[in-house]
């Protein structure tokens, strides 16, 4: 795809909620959480994944999804959604008034195990259920293949692999289905081959990446996905994030930085950029560390010069 093809407009699942808690040390309250979705909705981020309605035993950050989800302010036209492992889950997320929940699974087996403790092929069983009682609810279903483009248990993971997943998970009545690059470890040529792999049986639209910062290739691999034509990507507020279930896999893409990047490259997100740092800045607080953003670090550096200069 060329500059002149390059879409008007993207759009980003805003993970930081979920995704950006799960992995830290950091207790952070539930007032904190509701007010930083409410800055993201603030901010005009069309869909947030709030929480995800997992054991606490595991999650233990996450402990209090139904709460936050009651709490909220909800915007017309912004999508709310969650995590679901199972039917248990699936059916906290109808009691916490969702109707757009994601379920999740791994490329590699041995990451499948230590993420949600059964095979690739025991998960596709597990969420059989709730895919046919979201239909008949009238609940969309979004679907994670995570490490899509590597294992940090087993390495290299085929992308016929990941495209068979995807594709089975579509076929299950996922409206959509997000790569996951769990740990960091793809590159850009590995993107656009698995996903041109994946255009071959799915729409653009059916078709999302989940990209981690690990390795400092993020933003080159959201880059090289926008060119092999997928339109929707996740991304965290200010870079936190990361898996409990795969060692060293800090740091989601900041969303920051791909608003930033897509906007100067003409391409639209609808986000408010410094209402969205501004819920970066306030989610950092609440952890009690900076955001790894460099974007975020950038501006505010900048903006301190420029008042010094001027004073």
């Amino acid at each position: 795809m060329s500059a002149m093809e390059l879409p008007q407009r993207v759009t980003i699942v805003e993970v930081g909620p979920r995704d950006g808690l799960q992995n830290e040390d950091a207790q952070v309250g539930t007032d904190q959480k509701v007010a930083f979705v409410d800055r993201l909705s603030a901010a005009g981020v069309q869909h947030i994944e709030v929480t995800a309605f997992v054991s606490p035993t595991r999650i233990p950050q996450l402990a209090d999804a139904a709460e936050v989800c009651a709490r909220i302010a909800r915007l017309e036209g912004t999508t709310y959604s969650a995590l679901v492992p199972n039917e248990r889950g699936y059916e906290a997320a109808r009691g916490a008034d969702l109707r757009n929940v994601a379920v999740f699974m791994s490329a590699s087996e041995t990451h499948n195990r230590r993420n949600i403790g059964c095979s690739v092929s025991e998960a596709f069983e597990r969420f059989a259920p709730v895919l046919g009682r979201a239909k008949a609810d009238g609940v969309d279903v979004r679907g994670y293949v995570s490490t899509a483009f590597g294992c940090p248990y087993e390495g290299a993971v085929a992308p016929e692999a990941v495209v068979a997943a995807a594709r089975r998970l579509l076929a299950m009545g996922c409206y959509q289905v997000s790569l996951g690059d769990t740990t960091g470890m793809g590159d850009p040529a590995m993107v656009a081959r698995t996903v041109a792999m994946l255009r071959e049986h799915a729409a653009p639209e059916q078709i999302a990446l989940h990209l981690h910062d690990t390795r400092g290739t993020g933003l080159a691999n959201a880059l090289a996905g926008l060119h092999a034509g997928v339109t929707t990507f996740d991304a965290s507020a200010g870079g936190f994030g990361g898996c409990p279930y795969a060692p060293g896999a800090t740091g989601n893409v900041a969303t920051d930085e791909l608003v930033a990047m897509f906007g100067q490259m003409g391409v639209s997100t609808g986000v408010d950029l410094e209402l969205l740092l501004q819920a970066a800045e306030g989610l950092a607080a609440a952890i009690g560390s900076p955001a790894p953003s460099r974007y975020l670090k950038a501006t505010r550096a900048d903006a301190e010069r420029r008042a010094r200069e001027s004073a």
